[in-house]
């Protein structure tokens, strides 16, 4: 696939099929993520690839947390918390290190680890996957990143759930860039 068919061909798609990817095809992602630019050589990112059990221990997870946060939630709550993470055979959690020395700075590494993520999303569509980028109170849950291997006050980027297209959204047209852009001649 061309670098522009990706770039603007590539589209969030939610619904996936259950289907299994073979970890060569999660490597892949991998490697590709990789490739993202860093200052210093730092190499920020941090991968945790979720699939068969370990996605339901994450939704464990994320229910006992919001179980605590929510005393007086009912059982389907939580049972829908609990599968969240099920909606994809394939969740990659990315996270970004602290800087380790003077001379990088925060920002730099959670754009690198941003970067690395849109080179998974944009792997995936070559792939021909499907590919959802979220976020949420999840990101920011100190369960959820202790489950991961991640420091409370690490930042999770990403969780970037994967499968096989289920459903392809309708195709829209993209605004364009002519707004956000000032020329400096």
């Amino acid at each position: 696939m061309e670098i522009f068919e990706a770039i603007h061909g590539r589209t969030t798609i939610s619904k996936v099929k259950a289907d299994a990817l073979p970890r060569e095809l999660v490597e892949q992602l991998l490697s590709a993520a990789v490739q993202a630019p860093n200052h210093h050589k730092a190499r920020p990112w941090r991968f945790v690839v979720l699939t068969g059990d370990g996605r339901k221990k994450l939704g464990d997870v994320m229910s006992a947390s919001f179980a605590d946060r929510n005393p007086a939630a009912p059982a389907e709550g939580l049972d829908k918390v609990r599968a969240l993470p099920l909606r994809a055979p394939v969740v990659i959690a990315v996270g970004a290190d602290k800087p380790a020395d003077e001379k990088t700075i925060e920002a730099e590494n959670l754009s690198a680890a941003a970067a690395a993520c849109q080179n998974i999303l944009l792997a995936a569509h070559a792939l021909g996957l499907g590919a959802i980028w979220r976020t949420g109170e999840w990101a920011r849950d100190a369960k959820v990143k202790g489950f991961l291997g991640f420091a409370e006050d690490q930042h999770i980027v990403a969780f970037i759930y994967i499968g096989h297209p289920d459903v392809m959204p309708e195709p829209y047209t993209r605004v364009g860039y002519e707004d956000r852009v000032t020329w400096v001649e």
